[in-house]
């Protein structure tokens, strides 16, 4: 298997030359605006795809799936929308499949728990987008569990740590977990996905696994960089296990 990050959440993760794209957001730096909830005055995404549209184009020609873990424009926005093939098999919860559909996509794989795709076994996990009000505002978020033989690669999706988390590790058992770092708070409440030292706890519970970073540098209300990140993971003895992915950074996964 090979994990490649674009950008924010969006990465390639390819199985037996399967390339399937989780959570894309496709369009130019600035394209989304100022990021609500915040004084913010960037405009986000903050950074470009690391390559060109015209690579762009080439590169969505050679994928093979979407997976959607939910639709906060960081993950799924209006140049995905346009940009991608509405006959391309879209993989994701219940929840959003109608919405998908709505926005013209007509190969829809819709996973309740689990399913087989060309031999992946592919399964949806829980997440929690944060806490209190604004972990409601946020709404119903998941991860996906990639299953082939028996390596297995968890994306965790926009979740912060909590006991679920921890509970779906035990059932999947997973050789590499892809989080969602960054802290992303708005104005008011708490985080919203990973800050480092709910990273470290992931990395503390699963021993065993590969942890990779992604959400990094890429939308105006995180409050973590790569550099910070990375003090902290050294600052717990956890950097051969714990790794941060560059944009346009492509890896073998290991088993």
């Amino acid at each position: 298997m090979k994990l490649e990050l674009w950008r924010n959440a969006t990465l390639v993760l390819n199985i037996d030359g399967l390339s399937i794209l989780v959570d894309p957001m496709l369009g130019k730096k600035g394209s989304r605006g100022k990021m609500p909830m915040t004084e913010s005055e960037l405009l986000n995404p903050l950074v470009e795809l690391p390559f060109s549209r015209e690579e762009l184009h080439e590169k969505l020609k050679r994928i093979d799936a979407v997976a959607v873990t939910h639709l906060h424009p960081d993950h799924w926005d209006e140049d995905a929308v346009e940009l991608l093939d509405k006959n391309i098999p879209i993989i994701c919860s219940d929840v959003i499949a109608d919405h998908i559909a709505e926005q013209g996509f007509t190969n829809i794989i819709t996973v309740h728990d689990r399913l087989q795709w060309n031999n992946i076994q592919i399964s949806t996990t829980r997440g929690r987008h944060g806490t209190g009000e604004i972990g409601e505002k946020m709404g119903i978020v998941n991860g996906f569990v990639f299953k082939k033989d028996n390596k297995t690669v968890y994306i965790a999706g926009d979740t912060i740590w909590y006991d679920e988390i921890a509970l779906e590790i035990d059932q999947h058992q997973p050789q590499h977990i892809i989080v969602a770092g960054g802290a992303a708070t708005f104005d008011v409440g708490d985080p919203i996905i990973m800050t480092s030292e709910d990273i470290i706890k992931v990395c503390t519970y699963a021993p065993e696994s590969t942890v990779w970073v992604t959400h990094l540098e890429a939308v105006s209300h995180c409050r973590e960089d790569r550099k910070y990140t990375r003090k902290q993971i050294l600052e717990n003895g956890l950097e051969k296990k714990c790794l941060i992915l560059d944009d346009g950074e492509e890896v073998e996964l290991h088993f």
